[in-house]
């Protein structure tokens, strides 16, 4: 496994040894992404774990998106139902590969990796960001086959370079809030049944109430107000206004993204501090 190391300031610095602010930050995202390389090469190893998971979103677009394109029993305006649901597939792959990554660190518990890990000199928050980062780089990987499948689908994608960034971004910080949400149930529960039962408990709900694949507008007010809270829609707003041409977020990019950042910084923190509790 890669190691996680500090950089040391040398022998008589100024500050006595002390390290500088900017070289502690340098130290934390340096051991972020040693981490994050560990958990990329687990993938690399076993890349069928891509193509399986690429599976769900795949059938989604092709017999649910399809049927009810032709029904037009949901209201999407000038958007074609496809068009409107591609997004809200993208945004559900990235939720589902996401929110059991956490069972990662109860198996790193048992095979007694995470007590390695810290006892390590790295902050306990650039431990839950390496992983939080490579769930996102996972994440990529579907998005990729998504867009390709909705392109021969013929849904009108944007595919200007600051429209891919933003997707790229978006994706990016969807997979590493709920794999930073996952990590921090399994935290809390602490073995792999209770923790699989919570995350198959947690993933729907999560769904469902969000706009993935209906307005807002549908929903009953008490609905509407719990997707209003719920990250997820946020996440499919901005997908939506980056991927397909004539989608826009209601909120604005800016406010989505606002959301997203904010509720993975309390997550990270919140990891940090319950990481050390799973091995007890």
């Amino acid at each position: 496994m890669t190691s996680v190391t500090r950089a040391v300031p040398p022998a008589g610095s100024a500050d006595d040894g002390a390290p500088s602010a900017l070289e502690t930050i340098r130290a934390f995202f340096r051991d972020a992404a040693a981490i994050a390389e560990v958990e990329l090469r687990k993938v690399a190893r076993d890349p069928t774990e891509i193509l399986t998971r690429a599976v769900q979103p795949t059938l989604w677009l092709l017999v649910f998106g399809q049927v009810f394109t032709r029904t037009r029993a949901i209201p999407t305006g000038s958007m074609s139902y496809l068009a409107f649901m591609a997004p809200g597939v993208l945004a559900q792959s990235v939720l589902f590969s996401a929110i059991f990554y956490g069972i990662a660190v109860i198996w790193e518990r048992d095979l007694g990796i995470v007590q390695k890990l810290l006892v390590s000199p790295s902050p306990r928050a650039s431990l839950v960001l390496g992983k939080a980062v490579s769930a996102g780089v996972r994440a990529l990987t579907q998005g990729v086959i998504i867009m390709v499948l909705a392109w021969i689908l013929g849904v009108p994608l944007r595919l200007d370079p600051m429209s891919i960034a933003g997707l790229i971004l978006a994706v990016l910080l969807g997979a590493a809030l709920f794999a930073t949400f996952s990590f921090v149930i399994a935290c809390l529960v602490k073995t792999r049944e209770r923790f699989m039962g919570i995350g198959q408990v947690l993933t729907m709900p999560l769904f469902f109430a969000s706009n993935a694949i209906y307005p807002l507008g549908m929903m009953p007010h008490w609905l509407q107000v719990i997707a209003r809270v719920n990250p997820l829609t946020y996440l499919v707003n901005a997908l939506r206004a980056l991927m397909v041409q004539g989608g826009s977020s209601p909120v604005g990019l800016p406010v989505d993204f606002a959301v997203l950042a904010v509720v993975f910084v309390a997550l990270i923190a919140l990891g940090a501090r319950l990481y050390p509790g799973i091995i007890q």
